[in-house]
């Protein structure tokens, strides 16, 4: 395996040219829309079909091979026009326990260059652009699927969007001959990376700014190629075998999307704490405590799920994909900082604790103090009587 991972990309001796790149380009849009889903099996989403989504093993994957499967709907495709002509757009959706789902857009193309695909970044149609289409199915969906929704959000949360160029491969030059995926990448890395960061002009891009952005590359076999940035990514393979290079990169999105919703809900518990804190009333004090102990345990228990749904086992080339794709997405550091927050409010419980215990403490000692001049009391005017 070859990775190219935070290296200098050096020439090729000689880059061929295409004819032509065929492929499709895949919109992946995570949405965070309640607390978790009840676990009651769904049959149909907006009248089709809810299965399970399965992802079919290669040569590359392991022999006990592991995929968290969530359910998911295939909607019909549509047809849109662009500037650049007819497409047939498909549509997918997938569910997960978490309370999130995630919506899929696939949409081909075959173009002379790959500067003519910086354009389907933003992909606008004769009646509005694709965002606005999704972000209606996504509340549709949202509001079909609300009685199954546990501590749903109030308003539907904006999405986090990534999007997956996808070239078919082989590449076959002008000659009929095989191009090597990864001597390709080394030819045209600037042209990738203008894709990749949505630059128009290829000539303003500096060349480190060109390293940076396709440095993070992985390939398998010399067909094949994912280069991995922030915004965006490029995948050369056989159509047959992109489906679970695809996953991959939407639970790794999906992920994200979850991460950043569990930091919006520990500031607001923060903020609440704090402010809860300057109440010196013993309700306020419980209240506080009772929610900081049901925070604690819901957040253990979703990160866990989290984690589980983008488990890969074994050293191999999809645990790689997610490694770098996770390493762009800065998950690791998203986890730490969430875990600081857990321990800020882990801290705070326990300050609360100890407080309410010194009290009770407080309390028992005086109760006793008390008890103990009562019975002084009570034996002097016993003493007095006699």
């Amino acid at each position: 395996m070859t990775a190219g991972a935070q290296q200098h990309l050096v020439e090729p001796k000689q880059v061929r040219q295409l004819e032509r790149y065929t492929g499709k380009v895949v919109y992946m849009y995570a949405f965070d829309v309640a607390y978790e889903m009840t676990r009651e099996p769904i049959r149909e989403i907006l009248g089709h079909p809810v299965a399970q989504f399965s992802v079919d093993s290669s040569k590359r994957t392991p022999k006990h091979l592991f995929f968290y499967r969530p359910q998911m709907v295939r909607l019909p495709a549509i047809e849109r026009f662009a500037s650049f002509g007819r497409v047939m757009m498909e549509r997918a959706i997938k569910l997960l326990p978490v309370g999130a789902f995630s919506i899929t857009v696939s949409v081909p193309f075959e173009v002379e260059s790959i500067e003519e695909l910086v354009e389907y970044h933003d992909l606008q149609f004769n009646n509005g652009f694709l965002i606005e289409e999704v972000r209606r199915l996504a509340d549709e969906v949202r509001l079909e699927l609300f009685k199954h929704f546990i501590r749903p959000v109030d308003q539907m949360p904006d999405e986090e969007a990534y999007t997956v160029f996808c070239l078919n491969a082989p590449l076959v030059a002008e000659d009929g001959a095989p191009i090597s995926a990864e001597d390709w990448l080394l030819g045209h890395r600037r042209e990738v990376a203008s894709l990749l960061t949505q630059e128009t002009d290829v000539t303003q891009l500096s060349r480190q700014e060109a390293d940076e952005s396709t440095g993070r590359y992985l390939t398998y076999y010399e067909n094949d190629l994912v280069v991995v940035d922030w915004d965006a990514a490029l995948m050369i393979e056989e159509p047959v075998h992109m489906d679970e290079t695809l996953y991959v990169m939407e639970l790794a999105n999906l992920q994200l999307a979850e991460l950043e919703a569990y930091d919006r809900i520990l500031d607001d518990a923060l903020d609440r704490s704090y402010r809860d804190l300057a109440d010196r009333s013993r309700r306020a004090r419980r209240e506080v405590m009772r929610d900081l102990r049901e925070i604690r345990i819901d957040l253990a228990r979703l990160s866990d799920e989290l984690q589980n749904i983008s488990k890969f086992f074994g050293d191999w080339h999809m645990a790689r994909i997610y490694q770098t794709i996770s390493t762009r997405f800065h998950l690791n550091e998203w986890h730490r900082s969430i875990d600081e927050k857990l321990k800020t409010l882990d801290n705070l419980y326990i300050i609360m604790n100890q407080d309410l215990t010194n009290r009770w403490m407080l309390i028992l000692e005086a109760a006793i103090v008390l008890l103990f001049i009562i019975d002084l009391i009570v034996i002097f005017f016993g003493l007095s009587v006699h």
